[in-house]
């Protein structure tokens, strides 16, 4: 029987539905944690990937293409360590919840999956549907990259073009999910995509002989890396396996700032560069400020200029990522300068998307 969820407002609890009827994000109404204390790091078998740390895991395995354990490399020219994302096998970081949320689907005798994306979660849900023999019907803007829209196209599903903003392809997948026409496989509510994107904190950590870095500076959309960072280091944490967690700093893209909004008011400017996070209303965004409360972190905003200089930077020291990847980066540089982090801070930065695809 799959794990059952919980609304975290009212206490509601369900098999399967993406939102409880009071409107809230569901989660999964028990998280394993494992007994005892952290294993010897140079003895922990990680041949499975990210599903080598399947105790903390709410889903069972059922389609894997392989994914996690990227690489923890050094990068002495933002004096920090890059934790290398883009070399998953669609190309980006949201390969690590579209493994946990189509083996979700598979649990629950899916036929259809649907998701809206600006690309990179859209290809990766339809790269897992695929390898699940699931369908899949991907909600994308009418501007989505060529290349992007080729992955979905070419993993056998169905992308469905919006005209508007980002806002109107969430308000159209919504409506075809609403009318029956599939499982809605969101990277935004689904638990399940959290819950893959919290091993990246497992692998960090094994990585650094389960010591956390003072801080972890991620892009901030939806957040589904930066809260699915949160959860993994909380769970670590509680399980006993570390003994803190790090300062969550969020990464946002000018115009498309509603986090920093809040923090230090409103961002001026507008970033089209980074695409990948041009979200005005996140579905978590209480959870998201809570995270940033509970580790002393923040949310900065940047514009155009900042990323591209950036990206610049990445691709000269061998980096080759989507503009969207640059921001972290770029905000790691503007924390140092305005005194949130120090100089030698213990930092990782995650490069979330390739160069390939954009």
């Amino acid at each position: 029987m799959p794990t059952s969820l919980v609304c975290p407002s009212c206490g509601d609890s369900y098999t399967d539905r993406w939102r409880c009827t009071c409107g809230h994000p569901l989660d999964f109404a028990e998280t394993p944690l494992p007994d005892g204390s952290a294993p010897d790091p140079t003895a922990f078998d990680t041949r499975r990937g990210l599903w080598s740390f399947d105790d903390f895991l709410p889903v069972s395995r059922a389609v894997t293409l392989g994914e996690g354990m990227t690489p923890l490399v050094n990068a002495p020219n933002w004096n920090a360590q890059f934790k290398l994302e883009y070399v998953f096998p669609t190309g980006s970081f949201k390969d690590r919840g579209a493994t946990t949320t189509v083996s979700r689907a598979a649990e629950l005798g899916v036929e259809k999956v649907v998701e809206d994306s600006s690309g990179n979660a859209g290809a990766a849900i339809a790269t897992y549907a695929a390898r699940a023999g699931i369908d899949a019907d991907i909600y994308v803007p009418a501007s989505v990259k060529a290349s992007k829209l080729r992955a979905i196209e070419r993993a056998g599903a169905t992308p469905v073009r919006v005209d508007g903003s980002r806002e109107d392809v969430t308000d159209a997948c919504l409506d075809a999910v609403g009318s029956g026409d599939g499982w809605y496989a969101s990277h935004a509510w689904n638990p399940a995509f959290f819950a893959g994107t919290a091993t990246v904190a497992y692998e960090i950590t094994l990585q650094r002989d389960w010591q956390v870095p003072d801080a972890v500076v991620t892009p901030l959309g939806h957040g589904t890396l930066f809260l699915g960072a949160y959860r993994g280091f909380r769970a670590l944490y509680d399980a006993g396996w570390t003994d803190r967690m790090p300062r969550l700093l969020g990464a946002q893209a000018s115009g498309y700032a509603p986090i920093a909004d809040e923090l230090h008011g409103e961002s001026e400017g507008e970033n089209d560069v980074a695409d990948g996070i041009q979200i005005r209303d996140p579905v978590r965004k209480p959870e998201i400020l809570d995270a940033i409360d509970e580790t002393g972190g923040d949310a900065i905003a940047l514009d155009s200029a900042a990323v591209e200089r950036e990206l610049e930077a990445l691709h000269a020291d061998g980096f080759y990522t989507e503009p969207t990847c640059a921001v972290a980066p770029a905000a790691l540089r503007a924390y140092r300068e305005r005194g949130v982090l120090d100089a030698d801070s213990d930092v990782v930065v995650p490069l979330t998307g390739s160069g390939l695809k954009s």
